[in-house]
């Protein structure tokens, strides 16, 4: 198993697996209101069989190269999660997202972790582009994708149903170019 450093607060990023099922709900648990203003997540992840099935579900889009799940931990305990939801290795594109537990949030996490998975989707596994769909609602989110360099492409104005209400979603993307440009300025700037 792989654990990378998120850097020295003890923050980890590892690998999600079926059998950390009882982790994840505990994670969920603890940021269910939290997490389930924006994403549904939360209604997806209602109990302990249910964080199986998940787990199971993103562990065949591994095997098939169809996506993947991520874990967040900090100090031992799992506190979020990223991931690639799609994964489409024929035309360079794929979508990766996010969730955190509220007392998690405001250090960095989601943003450290995904530069990580980042680096690794365009230098690895060459991906031309990445995309960030977020809620216009959610604006820690929408600040992840600023902070990656994303660009906002535009609003699919009432497109997605969350606990009976209708909200739009924001469409962010890098492409490899762009995101090569950034680090290499960043890298250039540390010196």
């Amino acid at each position: 198993m792989y654990a990378t450093s998120l850097g020295d607060d003890g923050a980890e990023l590892r690998p999600l697996e079926v059998w950390h099922a009882a982790e994840l709900l505990a994670n969920i648990d603890r940021g269910r209101e939290f997490i389930g203003r924006h994403v549904g997540l939360p209604d997806v992840v209602p109990d302990l069989d249910a964080a199986r099935a998940y787990l199971k579900s993103y562990a065949d889009k591994r095997a098939t190269d169809a996506g993947s799940l991520h874990g967040i931990w900090l100090d031992e305990k799992l506190v979020g999660g990223l991931l690639f939801r799609v994964w489409d290795s024929a035309s360079g594109v794929c979508e990766a997202g996010c969730w955190l537990e509220p007392d998690a949030a405001g250090h960095g996490l989601v943003t450290r972790g995904l530069v990580r998975l980042l680096d690794w989707a365009f230098e690895e596994r060459g991906m031309h582009r990445v995309e960030w769909y977020v809620s216009s609602a959610n604006q820690p989110s929408i600040n992840v994708a600023r902070r990656l360099g994303m660009t906002r492409e535009g609003v699919l104005r009432e497109n997605y149903p969350h606990r009976g209400v209708r909200t739009d979603t924001e469409v962010w993307a890098v492409l490899a170019p762009e995101w090569r440009e950034a680090r290499a300025r960043t890298a250039h700037d540390a010196h």
